[in-house]
C-alpha cells in the first residue's frame, strides 16, 4: 500500500463535498493515521460534522455522534449496565463502542461528563460498572468546539484538551470557496462517497508510521519549542511532554502520507499551532493571540 496514494484517494472524495480546507482535512487525516484524537474548532456552519461523515464514510469506518447538551450524561456515552428480565446483570453499550466518534459541541457539556471521558480517550477503554471494556480498534474520537464567545458554551479544562493529539481549527471559507460550496450543494444529493479504503488499511498505516524516521536534530528542535513555551513571559502554563509525543507522531504521520521517510522541521511548523494551541495557558496575549505567540516561539527557536 503506498500511504500518499491512499491518502490521496481518500482526500479526492472528501473534496466531493468540500470546497478548500486542504489543510484542515489533512490534519484529520494524520490524527487517524497517528491514531489520535482532533478538537475541531470554528464557528457552527463551517463544514466540520460534513468532513468527519464523509472521512468516515471513506475509510469505511463505523461511525456515530453524540450532541453535546447541558443535561447530557456518562451513561449516554459510554454505556450503561442493567438488570434484564431474568435478574441478570445486562450491558447496554453507548455510542462510544464505534471506529470513528463525533462528539458535537463538547464544550456544551456538563463538566462530570466531559472529565469521564479521560479514560476513554488516554487508555481507549471504559469502565461500567465493575467491568472495563476495551474500545474498537482503530477508535478516532473528533470533537468539535464552538468559539467561547457562543452562548452556552464553557471552557474545557486542559486535563482533557491536552489527551487531544491536536487542535485544529476551521475558519471561514473565501468568497471563491462559498461559490464553490454553492455548486457542489446543489447537486450534492447526486454526489456518492466511495470507501476507497478499510479500517484494515487503517490499522496498517498506523503500524507503518512507526517506520518514519526522526533524527536527533528534529528531536532536538521540538524539545526546545515546547520548553520555550515553558519560558515565555506570556504563557502561564507551557506544553507538557505529552505534546512533545504529539509533535513526535503527527509529524511521523504527516511525512507517511505524503510519501516521505523522514520528519522535517517544516513539518514540525505545520504542526506547532495545532499541537500547542490547545495546551498552553496565556496570561496576556499583548494583542498578539494565542497563535501570535506561539508564531513568535517558532521564530525565535532554530
Amino acid at each position: 500500500m503506498d500511504p500518499k496514494e491512499t491518502y490521496q484517494k481518500v482526500l479526492k472524495e472528501v473534496k466531493k463535498h468540500i470546497a478548500g480546507k486542504e489543510d484542515v482535512i489533512e490534519l484529520m487525516f494524520i490524527a487517524i493515521v497517528a491514531n489520535g484524537h482532533a478538537l475541531l474548532e470554528g464557528v457552527p456552519g463551517v463544514a466540520k460534522t460534513t468532513m468527519t461523515k464523509v472521512i468516515a464514510d471513506a475509510i469505511s469506518s463505523e461511525f456515530t455522534r453524540v450532541q453535546c447538551m447541558y443535561d447530557l450524561n456518562i451513561k449516554d456515552v459510554i454505556g450503561y449496565s442493567y438488570l434484564d428480565e431474568n435478574n441478570n446483570i445486562a450491558l447496554k453499550k453507548g455510542p462510544i463502542f464505534t471506529n470513528l466518534l463525533l462528539i458535537d459541541e463538547l464544550n456544551r457539556a456538563p463538566p462530570t461528563t466531559t472529565t469521564s471521558l479521560l479514560e476513554a480517550l488516554e487508555e481507549k477503554m471504559v469502565t461500567i460498572g465493575n467491568q472495563t471494556l476495551d474500545l474498537k480498534k482503530p477508535f478516532i474520537a473528533f470533537a468539535t468546539q464552538n468559539p467561547l464567545n457562543i452562548e452556552g458554551t464553557i471552557p474545557l479544562p486542559k486535563v482533557l484538551t491536552d489527551r487531544f493529539l491536536i487542535r485544529i481549527a476551521v475558519t471561514y471559507p473565501s468568497m471563491e470557496e462559498e461559490q464553490e460550496m454553492l455548486r457542489i450543494k446543489e447537486h450534492e444529493q447526486h454526489i456518492k462517497t466511495e470507501k476507497v479504503i478499510n479500517i484494515d488499511e487503517i490499522l496498517e498505516l498506523q503500524k507503518m508510521v512507526e517506520s518514519i524516521n526522526i533524527s536527533d536534530d528534529i528531536i532536538q528542535y521540538i524539545t526546545r519549542l515546547v520548553n520555550e513555551t515553558r519560558n515565555n513571559i506570556h504563557i502561564v502554563m507551557g506544553g507538557s511532554p505529552r505534546a512533545e509525543i504529539s509533535f513526535m507522531n503527527a509529524g511521523k504521520a504527516k511525512a507517511l502520507i505524503e510519501g516521505r521517510k523522514d520528519v522535517t522541521i517544516d513539518d514540525i511548523k505545520f504542526l506547532a499551532r495545532p499541537v500547542l494551541s490547545h495546551r498552553i495557558v496565556v496570561r496576556s496575549t499583548g494583542g498578539l493571540g494565542v497563535n501570535g505567540i506561539i508564531d513568535g516561539i517558532i521564530a525565535s527557536v532554530h
